[in-house]
């Protein structure tokens, strides 16, 4: 019987031996483990042979012409080179080996040396590295919680309010030549200086009048006070005590003398729903107008919806979670805590000065935020896990499209932007947790109860996006690169067939 076409392409293509390796892993912290590798030696030569082989046809040597020089003679002309080829290949298999097996839950890059590693001519291969992991536990007893579920009936006159406020966002404010008022915007300069060294400055940053003034790594306090009644031109000196999340070291808790000075005094006047200001904002009418504020404001209480409800779940879950957490991974992943805050708020309708004072305020207490929310991924990732919770295609295009509409800007345009950005894992995450809170509320005993202190004022006062002591910064994630570096004065690798 003649093979059919599949069967002969079976045969044709043999699927590569599996790499064989011995994996030695030592917990040295809950979160963190010590791996050491070792690779025998018959699965060096295969790899080495293998880098030859791709090497022959297109080897150039003087005297011959390319892919007929003898191998002994190809072996010795490249050998350093194949060796770090040799070296990068098997590293990098046995690490995606490991990492997609069953030995740990990866939640990091591994840690090592790289240059460090000597690959022998003869005998077994081995390396080692440290990985930070999700730590092991079983999944907590995740039904039957009594929840109380915050539910509220917007009014005419709290639509109302809040139109006023969606108002504002799109009126230009009018430069005026007055003393400042509570509810101005002030537009100013600022210094900030420790022990008599300029720290950092910004310049014409845009502040409304109103309670306190915060940054991401400090407060005024009432800075209403220190303002209202001065007039452009004027400035003003106060102390700051910086936050012990300071992106700096040296100023974590330290005090900072700010001297600001006013460079405008700017005063916004919500004219009468006019056809050309509906013209303007893009609506057709009132009504249009007011459904979008309805709108946006259902979309802020769901959030606080969930996020009251969630509390409420990972308090209970996390109970006994006290998992040591690797410094290095808070401190990597506090920007990403940050950047996964701002979508969700982002998709949930908030304002960008609303964005900025949430944001503000976990950057003030950023290793604290983190820590919580790295425990709380870990639980809800683990039930999702269970639950074989996994995100569809049209997911991911509604919270995308959810984010654009708030930034005005095209679906493609967001989604290009979080791809670039190595954003799409906390569109994941937050798809994941949403739909892990929901399955466990359901499953839950609710007690429903009116609350509606998501409709506070901004009392609180603004944020600037800005901190004093600087930025926190990711630790770079791509430590190792694929390809080997090639050697000081050593020929050229020639290209293969693979790499084209």
């Amino acid at each position: 019987m003649a093979a059919t076409e599949t069967e002969t392409d079976a045969l044709e293509t043999p699927a590569e031996p599996v790499l064989q390796i011995e994996v030695k892993v030592n917990t040295t912290s809950t979160c963190e483990r010590h791996v050491v590798v070792e690779i025998p030696e018959s699965e060096v030569q295969r790899y080495r042979r293998q880098s030859f082989d791709d090497v022959m046809p297109k080897a150039e040597l003087p005297g011959f012409r390319a892919g007929k020089a003898p191998r002994k003679l190809v072996e010795t002309k490249f050998k350093d080179q194949v060796a770090e080829q040799v070296k990068s290949n098997l590293v990098m298999d046995s690490l995606q080996q490991i990492t997609e097996g069953e030995h740990f839950s990866a939640i990091s890059e591994p840690n090592f040396d790289f240059e460090a590693i000597d690959i022998p001519d003869s005998g077994s291969f081995k390396y080692e590295f440290t990985i930070e992991v999700r730590p092991d536990f079983p999944t907590p007893e995740w039904t039957g919680l009594k929840l109380t579920k915050p539910i509220c009936n917007l009014s005419d006159e709290q639509i109302d309010a809040h139109l006023s406020k969606v108002l504002s966002r799109f009126t230009t404010p009018i430069a005026v030549d007055d003393v400042v008022h509570k509810d101005d915007l002030v537009v100013l300069n600022a210094t900030f200086s420790h022990e008599g060294k300029q720290v950092s400055s910004f310049e014409e940053e845009a502040v409304a009048v109103r309670g306190s003034l915060s940054f991401g790594d400090a407060q005024i306090e009432d800075f209403e006070s220190l303002i209202v009644g001065k007039r452009e031109g004027d400035k003003f000196t106060v102390s700051i005590t910086l936050s012990d999340s300071a992106a700096k070291d040296e100023l974590k808790g330290a005090e900072v003398q700010a001297e600001f000075e006013i460079h405008e005094v700017q005063r916004i006047e919500v004219a009468d729903i006019s056809h050309g200001l509906l013209e303007n904002l893009g609506f057709d009418d009132v009504e249009e107008l007011r459904t979008f504020a309805r709108t946006e404001l259902e979309r802020q209480f769901e959030y606080h919806q969930l996020q009251a409800v969630r509390k409420q779940i990972v308090d209970e879950l996390t109970k006994g979670a006290d998992w040591e957490m690797p410094a290095s991974l808070i401190k990597r992943q506090t920007n990403r805590e940050l950047q996964r805050m701002m979508l969700e708020l982002q998709r949930s309708g908030f304002s960008h000065q609303q964005i900025n004072s949430y944001l503000n305020a976990s950057r003030r207490n950023a290793q604290e935020t983190t820590i919580r929310s790295l425990r709380e991924h870990f639980i809800l990732e683990k039930i999702a896990e269970d639950l074989e919770i996994e995100p569809k295609p049209e997911d991911y295009d509604k919270e995308i499209a959810l984010i654009a509409e708030q930034n005005d800007a095209s679906p493609r345009k967001i989604r290009a932007r979080l791809e670039k950005s190595g954003q799409m894992d906390a569109i994941r995450n937050q798809i994941i947790e949403r739909e892990v809170v929901l399955r466990i509320t359901d499953a839950g005993t609710i007690t429903e109860e009116e609350d509606y202190s998501f409709l506070k004022t901004d009392s609180e006062g603004p944020s600037l996006n800005f901190s004093i002591a600087g930025e926190l910064r990711d630790i770079p994630e791509a430590m190792h690169d694929n390809d080997p570096g090639a050697l000081p004065g050593a020929p050229k690798l020639p290209s293969t067939d693979k790499e084209e």
